[in-house]
């Protein structure tokens, strides 16, 4: 195979079709920027799940040596009370399942949430020790408007600090990022569809300008790959490089909005960071070449009937 007539008609098929493979370009860097942010959402709340629990969740904190309430006066929580706080909750129709938060977790997932800017700050959360930390149950519920059973029975006992019942705040927090975690793959999908489309009309032109050479190739015995090839590239080369810009945009986000803006000012979860924002940059890489060389191979066996 001649690779110097392959990159010849590379050449001459992005000069033909510039304006209809810029927008191509276009078409897939903002389709797979929205794709991408529509992950980091996702990750994002799965992470504030992590630390805060989800709007079907409850956290019941348990006692240390000197937690000041009249359910703590034997100091921390021992292991008969912990035993019956579990059958509390193993009996109760509210509960659907839960689990148990050790002292070192609840520190590790206090270190993550703590980074800071300020010095003040920082310095505040270096002084704290996971000795000052409290064990969790964490419960999750069958109904999220039904948890005041579990909570009324719960306070009451020995070992028990206090319940921390956030559904009612994290519900609107969530549906939110939901809501725009949709918007955004929603957005993507159907600008997706765009490009395939503008994709397999570029083929057509592309077809249609060397229809002759084409004509020409067929006669000589040109194999149907050695046709395609130069259509193929032309797409996957348009593909990568809006794959490319999306993961720039990705990245000029991560850096300056949620390393610069929010993780660095606002400690109230643990944000997404550069993990996430390289996974996204890996589906958006392959999802770049997969939009591009598939609609052109399929197209190109239509108009080339090779």
């Amino acid at each position: 195979m001649r690779l110097t007539y392959v990159f010849s008609e590379l050449g001459t098929g992005l000069k033909r079709n510039l304006s209809m493979t810029v927008a191509v370009i276009v078409t897939i860097w903002v389709s797979l920027t929205l794709v991408a942010l529509g992950l980091l959402l996702q990750q994002q709340v799965n992470k504030t799940q992590d630390v805060w629990g989800s709007k079907l969740q409850i956290t019941v904190a348990l006692c240390n040596d000197n937690t000041p309430v009249p359910t703590c006066v034997t100091g921390a929580t021992t292991g008969v009370q912990k035993a019956n706080i579990q059958k509390a909750m193993d009996n109760s129709p509210d509960v659907d399942s839960y689990f148990f938060r050790s002292r070192a977790q609840v520190y590790d997932l206090y270190k993550k949430i703590s980074v800071s800017d300020d010095p003040t700050t920082q310095a505040l959360s270096d002084v704290v020790r996971q000795k000052d930390f409290q064990e969790q149950y964490v419960i999750t519920l069958n109904d999220p408007q039904k948890y005041q059973g579990i909570k009324s029975q719960l306070s009451g006992m020995q070992g028990v600090a206090t319940i921390q019942d956030l559904h009612q705040v994290l519900g609107p927090i969530y549906t939110v990022i939901d809501g725009l975690k949709w918007a955004a793959l929603g957005a993507a999908g159907v600008l997706l569809i765009s490009a395939v489309l503008q994709v397999s009309n570029t083929i057509r032109l592309a077809v249609f300008a060397r229809r002759r050479e084409i004509g020409i190739m067929r006669l000589v015995g040109a194999s149907s790959l050695y046709i395609q090839l130069p259509f193929v590239m032309e797409a996957v080369l348009a593909g990568l490089v809006g794959a490319v810009l999306a993961c720039g945009s990705i990245g000029l986000f991560t850096a300056v909005i949620i390393l610069g803006k929010l993780k660095g000012h606002s400690n109230i979860t643990e944000w997404v960071g550069w993990h996430e924002a390289s996974m996204a940059m890996i589906v958006v890489l392959v999802l770049g070449i997969l939009l591009s060389a598939v609609p052109t191979l399929v197209m190109s066996r239509k108009y080339l009937r090779v």
